[in-house]
């Protein structure tokens, strides 16, 4: 290999490799995968779960409102696990079904085997930020 290719290469994956396990600090967001979200809420994180698709506004205004609140309580939503279901892979699974899940663009919060909060295809501030007000306080209890 050459040498500055060797280098550059080196430079490349220092740069992201910080980036690495950011998901766990709340922050960013896990993507769902089965068992994931079983996992966390067995550890008694409290996960703030979005069922979204990439083609769909609804879910893309969300997510530019869910950033912009993150960025705001940094502090507190790091003690929030947020996984992000894809609604073309798991919009019809069973654990959707069970959930009651209608449609993309939906947001639940939940807490060991309780819901908390639920937000479908609303992008108002206030209502995304209520529900991550919910998601912190339940975090913050233990």
């Amino acid at each position: 290999m050459i040498r500055r290719d060797f280098l550059a290469i080196s430079s490349a994956f220092a740069a992201v490799s910080p980036l690495r396990g950011r998901a766990e600090t709340g922050r960013d967001a896990l993507t769902f995968k089965p068992g994931v979200l079983a996992e966390h809420l067995r550890k008694g994180a409290t996960v703030f779960l979005t069922f979204k698709a990439s083609w769909c506004a609804t879910c893309a205004a969300q997510t530019r409102v869910l950033e912009k609140l993150k960025a705001e309580n940094a502090a507190d939503v790091r003690l929030v696990t947020f996984i992000d279901a894809d609604w073309d892979t798991y919009g019809r699974a069973q654990f959707a079904t069970r959930m009651r899940i209608p449609r993309h663009g939906t947001l639940v919060v939940l807490k060991g085997d309780e819901e908390l909060g639920r937000i479908v295809a609303d992008t108002g501030e206030e209502k995304i930020r209520g529900l991550l007000s919910i998601a912190t306080a339940a975090a913050r209890a233990g």
